[in-house]
Formats: C-alpha cells, structure tokens, sequence
C-alpha cells in the first residue's frame, strides 16, 4: 500500500510541475456560399426602398451601400430568397449568380503550377498564394542580373509582403520608381493576376521590344501582386468573399480592417469609411494601426527618398473605372488635377481600343465613392508620387468579384495598354 501511495504521489507532482496546455484556437470553418443568389438591383430613384431591403433582411452588398441612380449588387442567402423577391418587386433585377457556390467551386479549381516554368500559361487559370510566391521566384530566377525579389514588411500573421523588382541598363536603385499594388482587398482575385500580367510582359519582353525597353531602362519596377497576403490566403481557404486583412479589435468578435481606408492621411474625415469592426470598410481604432498600412507606408517613403517615386497605381475589382486622387473629398481638387485627368482619360481609351471595354474615369470621391485613408491619396499628398492612379478592373456586374479565368488575359492586356498610355505620356 504504501508503495502505490509513494507512486500516486510521485504522479501528482509530475502532473502539478507539467506546464498548461497551450490553449487551441479553434480553426475557422470554411463559408458556403452554395445556394446563394446575387442580384443587381437597378436603384434608381429608389434609393430608401433599396436600403430599407439590405437592412431589413441583413443582405451583405458587394460595392458598398447603394446609391440613388447607381446599381446595387446584392447577395442573397437561400433561407431569404423568398422574403428577397417579395420585397424587391417592381423594381429592375437582373441575376449576376444563380449559385453562388458554383461560381466560387468553377473559379477555385487551381491548376497545378510546376516549379521553374514561369510561362504565359500562368495566366490560364486563378491560383493559391503558395503558387503566386512560386512564380515570382521562377520569374526573377529567368533575370537574375535584372530583377531581385523584395518585401515591403510583414502582415500581421508574420507573411511578407512580397514582390519583383527589376530594372534596366542603368542598374538598381538609381531611376524613379514606379510601384503597383494588387489584392489590397483580398477577395479581389483578378487584381492579383492583372498585376503579375504587367511584371510578365515588362520584363519577358525587355529584349524583344524596344518600347518596353526604353520603359524599362527609365524607370524601375516594383510589382506587388498581393499586399494583403493574410486576408488572401483566408479568401482561398475559408471565405471567398473575404475583404480585410485579419486583425482583431478589441470588444469585438468581428475580425479585420480595411487597409485601404486605414492610411495615416484625411483618416478622421468622416463618410468615407466604417468605425464598425463588422462592416467590410472598417477603418481601424485609429490611423495606420493595420500592420500592413504601416509596413507600405514606410516602404513607399523609402523609395521616395532613395530614387523618386514617378508613379503609383492601386489595382482593384471591379466597376471599370480609372482614377485619380482624392478619394477623402469630392470637392478637393489635385494640384495636378487637370493633367491626371487628361491621362486618365488617354488612359482608357487606350484600354477601350484593346478590347472594346469602357472604363469610366475621374477623381475617386466622384467616380466611385467617398474613401477615407485610402492609399492614393497618402501616396499622393505624402510620399509625394509625381503620378497617382487607382483602377478597378472587369467587370461591370455580370460576375463581379468573380471573373472568369478566360477574361485574365485581356483584363491584363487592356491595363497594359492603359500603363502604355502613362507611360508615354508622363511628363
């Protein structure tokens, strides 16, 4: 007896020495989508109806809130279909996805990607980040004396925020800087593929085309196709239509801010964004509190002051539209406002004689919508960009957020005639 009581003993110490557990975050499930419908419902004049529907039954939109005289993309969850129909009658529908799960399931079939064959054939198909990291290396590995890889920090769960530099005869570091950021937004898949397109055809084309040569010997590239790798490694794994990075806030279950309205510029201006933790535009508890803004906002100043920085675009999905600084006011106006606009507007041109598609264009506040602490007008009126552009790409609702893998190639395309247009005509 005293024996098993010496080595009960001897148990409980053990026990009481061993360290907790580590507690286990529980992993999120997956969201379906299967089932749902989204509808683009005309606005018109109906702009409280409209409203008074989104709010009554919880519907999420995909552009914001409605507007009166615009269109309003509305997901719809198969539990208030009915209560949906009943509501909106009357007013002009069309149906942009029969089943949601569907489009997401046709759109998410990757296709496998083989180490070191960064080909044109990437373009063919959407693909998970890990493959993205994989194509940027096998690309700079095809120019090695040309182009480097580069982060610009870290996002908030520790992935970098990674990107191609590469540059002409003159060597790095030395010419003015021209920066493109893609999948700010993470659900904004196209944005990501448009971005590479540009750093593929700069570079596979250098010694080819001697226009792309005479871009890339004055200026140096830096291409970034996804600068929020958290909330697009989540949009692949667990919520297709997931838009911010994935920060906490304290008080609140809801998770991520916008990054795109948490910049350190016009932040407090109200109307422009969410003080909600909840809402898809959710600006953060205070400016630049997103790891991410707060990593790209050092990086763009650092650039500035090593070589000039002669422009920045931001690309987005989706509406067609070409844009220009401010997004905080519609009634502030850019210094180099009437030269912005008349680029932009050469601009998509330029896009609408690639493929026949029309881009509207003109300051972000009245072309779109009001966007407080966004990247263009930080790198604008901050950094100091000689030129600031923002886009958002195909489509103009028939599949928004979800544009088909065969409309990659000409999305990039027609931005490449758009950024030939700048690149010409920049002064």
């Amino acid at each position: 007896m005293m024996k098993l009581l010496l080595a009960f003993s001897t148990v409980l110490a053990l026990a009481a020495a061993a360290p907790p557990a580590l507690a286990v975050r529980p992993k999120p499930e997956k969201k379906s989508y299967d089932g749902y419908k989204v509808f683009r419902v005309t606005v018109g004049h109906e702009i409280n109806k409209v409203n008074g529907i989104v709010s009554k039954l919880d519907l999420t939109t995909w552009k914001g809130a409605p507007r009166a005289g615009a269109y309003a993309d509305i997901v719809v969850p198969p539990a208030q279909l009915d209560a949906f129909n009943t509501e909106i009658a009357g007013l002009e529908t069309l149906t942009m996805h029969e089943d949601l799960g569907a489009s997401i399931a046709e759109e998410s079939s990757f296709s496998t990607y083989a180490a070191g064959s960064a080909n044109a054939t990437w373009f063919n198909s959407y693909h998970a980040y890990a493959d993205h990291l994989q194509f940027l290396r096998d690309l700079q590995s095809s120019y090695p004396t040309q182009s480097e890889i580069v982060t610009a920090g870290n996002s908030l769960n520790g992935n970098p925020i990674t990107g191609i530099h590469f540059w002409g005869t003159a060597g790095k570091n030395v010419k003015p800087a021209i920066v493109f950021h893609g999948t700010v937004h993470a659900r904004e898949w196209i944005s990501t593929m448009v971005v590479e397109y540009l750093g593929y055809n700069l570079l596979t084309n250098y010694a080819s085309s001697a226009e792309i040569k005479g871009f890339v010997d004055k200026y140096d590239f830096f291409i970034f196709p996804a600068v929020n790798p958290d909330g697009f490694l989540y949009s692949q794994t667990n919520d297709r239509l997931w838009r911010k990075n994935r920060q906490s806030t304290s008080g609140s279950t809801c998770i991520g801010r916008d990054i795109n309205r948490n910049w350190p510029y016009q932040w407090s201006v109200s109307g422009g964004a969410s003080t909600s933790p909840c809402d898809q535009d959710f600006k953060g508890t205070a400016q630049s509190d997103a790891p991410e803004t707060t990593a790209l906002a050092a990086w763009l100043r650092t650039v500035k002051a090593r070589q000039g920085l002669k422009l920045f675009i931001d690309y987005h999905a989706y509406s067609q539209l070409f844009m220009t600084p401010y997004g905080y006011s519609c009634t502030a106006v850019s210094t180099k406002n009437t030269e912005l606009q008349a680029l932009a507007k050469g601009a998509v041109a330029a896009i609408k004689a690639s493929h026949g598609l029309t881009y509207k264009y003109g300051p972000i506040c009245s072309t779109i919508y009001k966007a407080t602490g966004s990247s263009v007008d930080y790198v604008n009126d901050v950094v100091g960009s000689d030129y600031t552009f923002t886009t958002e790409l195909r489509d103009t609702g028939n599949s928004g957020f979800l544009l088909p893998a065969a409309q990659i190639v000409p999305s990039g395309e027609e931005a490449y005639a758009g950024l030939r247009y700048l690149l010409i005509n920049m002064k």
